[in-house]
C-alpha cells in the first residue's frame, strides 16, 4: 500500500514520452478548429472571418473538427517523441554540466534534435491531417473522402506506396526543427527568467513562458509550414505533372510569385493557433506531472 515506486525500471524512461503525448493530445482537442481555419487561409480561401463564415454555412460545425483523428494520431507520435526526447536530452546535458542550468544554445540544439526525431515519427499522420483538412477545397472529382486517419494512411499506402507516407517529410522535419528550437529553448529560458529573476508564481511562470515560446515557435516555423502545406496537398494535372518538384522548388516559386512575406500568409491566425496550443500543452503537462506525484508515480 505505502510502497514507494522503484527509481529504476521502464517507467522513468517512458514517462516523459507518455506525458508529452497526453498533453499534446489534450491541447489538440481544444485547438483543432483554429488549426482548420489556418490551413484554409494558407490554401487561399480568404481571411479568418470569411473562412469561418463559409465553413459554417456550407459545411456545418463538424467541418471544424475534420481531421481530428489525424490530429490526435499526430500528437500521439510527433509530440510524444519530441517532448520526450527533449526532456531526455536536456536531462543528460544538465548531468554533463554538473547540474547547472544549460546555456540557451545548448537548449536550442536539444530542441532542434528533438524536433527532427518527432517529425520523423509524426510525418505520416501530419500528411493525413493536411489532406483531410484540405479535401473540401478540392474540385469534387479530386476529393479523396478519407473517413479517418487510419483510412487515410491505408489509402495512401494502397494508392501511392509506403514511401508516400513521408511525402513532404523534408520540409516537415525542417519545420519541426525550427518550431522546436523556438518553442522548447525559449520556454525553458523563459521559465528560468520569470521564476528566478522576476519571482513569478508557478501559474504566472507557465503562462508567461508559454506565451513567449508560442510566439517564437510561430515566427521560426511558419515559412516552413507554408511550404510543407503546399507540397503535401498538391495534385497532379491532366498530364500527371505536379506543380512543384519538391520543397525547394515550391519555396523558390513562392518567393518569385509573392515575395518573402508570402511565406507569412495567415501569420496572425497561425500565431493564435500555435501559442494557445503551446500554452495548453505545457499547462496540461504540468497538471499531469502534479497528478502523478499525488499517486506516487
Amino acid at each position: 500500500m505505502g510502497e514507494k515506486p522503484k527509481s529504476g525500471g521502464v517507467w522513468p524512461t517512458v514517462k516523459p514520452f507518455v506525458n508529452g503525448g497526453a498533453s499534446g493530445m489534450l491541447a489538440t482537442c481544444v485547438i483543432q478548429p483554429v488549426d482548420m481555419i489556418k490551413v484554409r487561409i494558407q490554401l487561399g480561401q480568404g481571411s479568418a472571418v470569411h473562412v469561418t463564415k463559409n465553413m459554417l454555412r456550407e459545411e456545418g460545425l463538424g467541418a471544424f473538427y475534420k481531421g481530428l483523428s489525424a490530429g490526435l494520431l499526430r500528437q500521439a507520435t510527433y509530440t510524444t517523441a519530441r517532448l520526450g526526447s527533449f526532456r531526455i536530452l536536456t536531462n543528460k546535458a544538465i548531468a554533463a554540466n554538473d547540474g547547472k542550468p544549460l546555456p540557451l544554445y545548448q537548449k536550442a540544439l536539444c530542441g532542434l534534435t528533438a524536433g527532427a526525431i518527432g517529425a520523423c515519427f509524426g510525418s505520416p499522420a501530419d500528411l493525413a491531417l493536411i489532406r483531410m483538412q484540405a479535401d473540401a477545397t478540392l474540385p469534387a472529382a479530386q476529393r479523396r473522402h478519407y473517413k479517418n486517419a487510419f483510412h487515410a494512411l491505408s489509402r495512401i499506402v494502397g494508392d501511392e506506396g509506403v514511401l508516400a507516407l513521408w511525402k513532404g517529410a523534408g520540409p516537415t522535419v525542417v519545420r519541426a526543427m525550427a518550431l522546436n528550437m523556438g518553442m522548447l529553448a525559449s520556454y525553458d529560458q523563459s521559465v528560468e527568467f520569470f521564476r528566478d529573476s522576476l519571482n513569478f508564481g508557478e501559474a504566472s511562470t507557465i503562462v508567461g513562458a508559454s506565451a513567449v515560446s508560442g510566439f517564437f515557435a510561430a515566427a521560426c516555423s511558419l515559412p516552413f509550414d507554408f511550404v510543407k502545406t503546399q507540397v503535401q496537398k498538391m495534385q497532379p494535372d491532366a498530364n500527371g505533372k505536379y506543380p512543384y518538384t519538391g520543397s525547394l522548388d515550391c519555396a523558390m516559386k513562392t518567393l518569385k510569385a509573392g515575395g518573402p512575406f508570402k511565406f507569412y500568409t495567415g501569420f496572425p491566425v497561425y500565431c493564435v493557433r500555435i501559442a494557445p496550443h503551446v500554452m495548453m500543452t505545457w499547462i496540461f503537462l504540468n497538471q499531469i506531472q502534479k497528478f502523478e506525484k499525488t499517486i506516487g508515480l
